[in-house]
């Protein structure tokens, strides 16, 4: 186990530094009394286990695994409007501190599940003791609702391990679409709304 410990100090670390800096655009727009298109940020480090299962999987091994598994660390950054993912892939494509190197479109070519969210693999360099180690993170970023849907997804997939009934099928693509229409019309209100959690946080800070 001190051999994983060593290994997946640099990606505990990065997750650490990613938040701070994805923190820090938010609290940017609230200091110059602009709408955040990030609304809040998480993130994890795989465990173990789910690293040595998708390894042996893929057949990656334990050399192998800094270049070519990316999602060993991995910030989920969940916007109120659909058009906030793509305001977020900019702001990280701008950046100086990371690289982005590959991109997945789930929201235009949404999956057959239903899921939808928008994928960055960057690179991402992480001083240590020994020197800087580059390593692969996964960025998703979604709206609310693609989160609730993709969330609830998860748990589902974990208890059929992929094979849902019919009927659970036919819910989920129900519900995923469902979720994606609440977000078409928010976005057609998003003036209104924002205009509004201006107005309601100036008078909760008075």
């Amino acid at each position: 186990m001190d051999e994983w410990s060593v290994f997946l100090s640099p990606y505990r670390q990065a997750i650490d530094e990613l938040k701070i800096k994805l923190k820090g655009i938010r609290q940017e727009y609230k200091l110059t009394n602009r709408s955040s298109p990030i609304e809040f940020v998480t993130a994890r480090v795989k465990p173990v286990q789910s690293i040595i299962e998708k390894a042996s999987k893929n057949n990656i091994s334990y050399d192998e695994l800094r270049k070519d598994m990316y999602d060993i660390a991995g910030v989920r950054i969940m916007c109120q409007f659909v058009d906030d993912i793509m305001i977020i892939r900019d702001l990280i494509d701008k950046r100086e501190d990371m690289r982005i190197i590959e991109e997945r479109d789930y929201i235009k070519h949404t999956k057959e599940s239903g899921y939808r969210s928008y994928h960055i693999i960057i690179e991402y360099p992480v001083s240590t003791v020994d020197g800087t180690v580059n390593i692969l993170a996964e960025i998703q970023i979604r709206t609310l609702s693609m989160n609730f849907w993709a969330t609830i997804e998860h748990s589902l997939n974990y208890k059929y391990k992929g094979e849902y009934p019919v009927e659970i099928k036919e819910r989920l693509q129900n519900a995923a679409d469902a979720a994606y229409q609440l977000d078409q019309e928010m976005s057609l209100i998003r003036e209104e709304v924002q205009e509004a959690q201006k107005f309601f946080s100036k008078k909760r800070n008075i």
